[in-house]
C-alpha cells in the first residue's frame, strides 16, 4: 500500500478566487485528488472528482451550463453532488455518483477538503484579519513547484538561505551570523530571528521608503516564522530604525508585513505554492502593492530552482541520512506535527474499517 505522505482531513488552498470564473472550470490536483472546481447557477464554488462516469474523461476540459458541469466528450451533466443529472438521449438514473468535495470560498482562496467531506468543519478554516481588515493590503500569487511540500516548509522556517539565495534582495551577512529560537506550542511551530543595529537589503530599502521613512539609516530587523498545520507558514517581517523597540517599535518608524505561505501538496513531489505579502502601512496605495508583489514573486522565483534540483538530488540519494543542525529545528519541529497528524488519521481510518458491520451473504 502507497504509503501516506500529507494530511488529507484538513483545509487547503486549491486556488485563487479569480481562477474560477463564468462557465470554465479548472482542474487541480490537490494531495493526489483529481478534482474539478466549477462555479454553479447561484455563483456558489462546486468541487467534484474530475473524471466522467461514461468514459473517464476529464470533466474540467468541459464547461458549465445552468449550473451543471458538462462532460466536453459526451455531453454528460454532472451535479455539485457527484450525480449525473442528464445525457443526451441517454437514461443516467443508474450512473455511479462520483466523489465530490467540501469547498468554501473565503478571503479571496477557494479552500477544499480533499479528505472524508463528512468530516469537513468550516470553521477550522484559518482567520486571516489581513484579509478582511481594511488597514491592510495584500498582492500574491501562485508557483507550480516540483518538489516535496515538506521542502518548501522546510526552506520556510529556516530564513538562514536568504544570506545566500536572496543575496541581492532581502539576503545580507547579519541574518545567518544571528541565532535562531524555536518554540512548539502544541500544533504550532514558531522560529524567531532578531537582528539589531544593521543596514537594511535593498528590498526593505525600498519598504522604507515605500512608508516614507529614512532608508540609509541602522534598523532592526526581525524574522518570526510561523507554521501551522497542515503546511501554512505565515512569517512576521519588517525593519524599523534601530532604537525604537524593533518589532514592537511604533508603526511611525517601522515598515512591516506578513509573508503569506499556502503551500498545498498536488503529488508527493510536487506543489502549488501560494504566496503573498500582507503589508500593514499605506494599503491605500495599490502602486505600492504592485511593486511589492513583483519583488516579492521575483524573490521567491530564487528559490524554485534550489528547491526543485534538491528534489532531484532526494530522489537520486533515498537513503542518505540528511544532517540536522539547530538552523533546522523549526522544519523538524514541523515535520513531527505533521507526521502525527498522518497517523493519527490513518489509526482512525482502521478503525472505521473495523467497526463497519460485515455484510452477510445468503445463498
Amino acid at each position: 500500500m502507497k504509503q501516506q505522505t500529507f494530511p488529507k482531513n484538513t483545509w487547503y488552498v486549491a486556488a485563487m478566487a479569480e481562477e474560477v470564473v463564468g462557465s470554465k472550470p479548472l482542474g487541480r490536483k490537490i494531495c493526489g485528488e483529481n478534482i474539478a472546481f466549477y462555479r454553479t447557477a447561484d455563483n456558489q464554488i462546486a468541487a467534484i472528482l474530475d473524471f466522467c462516469p461514461h468514459r473517464g474523461a476529464a470533466l474540467s476540459l468541459g464547461y458549465v451550463e445552468d449550473g451543471l458541469l458538462v462532460c466536453g466528450y459526451h455531453g454528460l451533466k454532472m451535479g455539485a453532488d457527484g450525480k449525473t443529472q442528464a445525457m443526451p438521449l441517454q437514461r443516467v438514473k443508474g450512473f455511479p455518483c462520483m466523489k465530490s468535495y467540501a469547498v468554501e470560498e473565503r478571503y479571496g482562496f477557494i479552500w477544499v477538503w480533499p479528505g472524508d467531506q463528512s468530516k469537513a468543519d468550516k470553521s477550522l478554516i484559518p482567520h486571516l484579519e489581513w484579509a478582511v481588515n481594511p488597514e491592510w493590503a495584500y498582492g500574491g500569487g501562485l508557483y507550480h513547484i516540483h518538489c516535496d511540500y515538506r521542502l518548501m516548509i522546510d526552506n520556510l522556517m529556516d530564513l538562514t538561505h536568504e544570506t545566500y539565495v536572496h543575496a541581492s534582495s532581502i539576503g545580507q551577512k547579519e541574518i545567518d551570523e544571528s541565532p535562531v529560537s524555536t518554540e512548539v506550542n502544541g500544533d504550532k511551530v514558531i522560529t524567531s530571528r532578531f537582528m539589531e543595529n544593521i543596514m537594511p537589503p535593498p528590498f526593505w530599502q525600498a519598504a522604507l521608503r515605500g512608508n516614507g521613512l529614512a532608508d540609509d539609516v541602522p534598523v532592526d530587523r526581525w524574522q518570526i516564522c510561523r507554521f501551522s498545520p497542515p503546511s501554512h507558514v505565515m512569517i512576521d517581517v519588517g525593519v524599523a530604525h534601530a532604537g525604537h523597540g524593533g518589532y514592537q517599535a511604533d508603526a511611525k518608524y517601522k515598515a512591516s508585513s506578513t509573508v503569506v505561505d499556502f503551500i498545498t501538496p498536488e503529488t508527493e513531489t510536487s506543489i502549488w505554492y501560494f504566496w503573498g505579502m500582507a503589508r500593514h502601512f499605506k494599503p491605500e496605495d495599490q502602486a505600492l502593492t504592485d511593486s511589492i508583489r513583483e519583488g516579492q514573486g521575483k524573490i521567491f522565483a530564487e528559490d524554485l530552482e534550489v528547491l526543485e534540483r534538491q528534489q532531484e538530488n532526494l530522489l537520486a540519494f533515498p537513503d542518505y541520512d540528511l544532517l540536522k543542525l539547530d538552523i533546522d529545528a523549526g522544519g523538524v519541529q514541523s515535520r513531527r506535527i505533521i507526521e502525527r497528524i498522518i497517523a493519527e488519521e490513518i489509526t482512525q481510518q482502521a478503525v472505521e474499517v473495523s467497526e463497519k458491520p460485515l455484510q452477510v451473504i445468503t445463498f
